[in-house]
């Protein structure tokens, strides 16, 4: 499990990208994709054809970081493929990680008023 600073924002690439590439070519896709700096300290995810392996390229402050995770009986959850990209919360990349369905997060429901009798 990545930890992430507070305010770190995760990107994910809807469509699948060639997971052959690396650090250079990660980070024109997401300069591209996103109109995004890579080196911004955000996360940037992209995902394989199959849906079983992802890559997230991530700024710490001293270099860049690729993580690399493939499941090997499942596909991880990925939203509609469309143009762009999705802004993920840090819960829901969590949840994306381990390869549960991120997209039922849901914020919580204020309280009721209290009523009075």
């Amino acid at each position: 499990m990545l930890s992430l600073p507070p305010g770190t924002k995760v990107y994910l690439a809807s469509k699948p990208v060639d997971m052959r590439k690396g650090f250079a070519g990660l980070s024109a896709l997401a300069s591209e994709v996103f109109r995004l700096d890579p080196y911004s300290g955000h996360v940037f995810l992209f995902r394989s054809k199959r849906g079983n392996y992802l890559k997230a390229l991530i700024w710490d402050g001293t270099g860049l970081c690729l993580f690399a995770k493939r499941l090997e009986r499942h596909r991880f959850v990925w939203p509609p493929l469309v143009d762009g990209g999705v802004v993920l919360t840090p819960a829901q990349f969590s949840l994306l990680l381990e390869a549960m369905d991120w997209r039922r997060t849901v914020a919580p429901k204020p309280p009721k008023r209290p009523v009075h009798i």
